[in-house]
Order: structure tokens, then C-alpha cells, then sequence
């Protein structure tokens, strides 16, 4: 059994409410940020490919039946520091410029 944990990537629903496209959408509009709390919550992301190479080896593993296996990235960032670099990155960009950013996959 799979637990998989925040995932990103390409495709994203642009209003799914998850704090990546909350605050990219956020910032492309020039809106204040929303975050809940202070922002020092943590969350692990995950990108798409990583978390699809997880899946495949998790099924072809032979001896994990009934097991729930938790499937994410160990590096745990706060909202705030989450929000902060994606202002970095889209730093002058509006809505209609945004670029492609190749993300490096591990």
C-alpha cells in the first residue's frame, strides 16, 4: 500500500488547493500570500517522475504485501520557506511569462 505524499510537477490542477499552486497562482496575480498559521508547518514534496519511479520499484518488490509504505521526499521545507522561493523564481514574471524550469529529477 502506497502513501504518497505532496507531489508536483507538470499538469498541476491550477486550483487544486495545494500550497504550491495557492502560491504560485497567488504571486503570478501580484496577490498577497495566503498561509495558514505562522508558516512554519513543514511539508515534503515530492516531483512527479520521483514519485513515479517510487511506485514502479515499490511494485516489484515481492516481500511488502499488506504493508503500508510511505512514498515522498525526506527533505521536509517550511510553507514559509516554500513560499519564498517561489517568489524568487517568478520574481518579475506575470501570468502570460511564465517560463519552463527544468527541474532536476534524483
Amino acid at each position: 500500500i502506497a502513501r504518497i505524499f505532496n507531489t508536483y510537477g507538470p499538469n498541476m490542477e491550477v486550483e487544486d488547493g495545494r500550497v504550491i499552486s495557492n502560491v504560485i497562482i497567488q504571486v503570478l496575480h501580484n496577490n498577497p500570500i495566503t498561509i495558514y498559521g505562522d508558516g512554519k508547518q513543514t511539508r515534503s514534496f515530492c516531483y512527479v517522475s520521483d514519485m513515479i519511479n517510487g511506485l514502479v520499484a515499490l511494485g516489484k518488490k515481492d516481500d511488502i504485501s499488506g504493508q503500508v509504505i510511505n512514498l515522498g521526499n525526506p527533505d521536509e521545507r517550511t510553507v514559509l520557506e516554500i513560499a519564498n522561493m517561489i517568489k524568487e523564481i517568478l520574481a518579475g514574471y506575470t501570468r502570460n511569462e511564465v517560463p519552463q524550469v527544468a527541474v532536476a529529477s534524483s
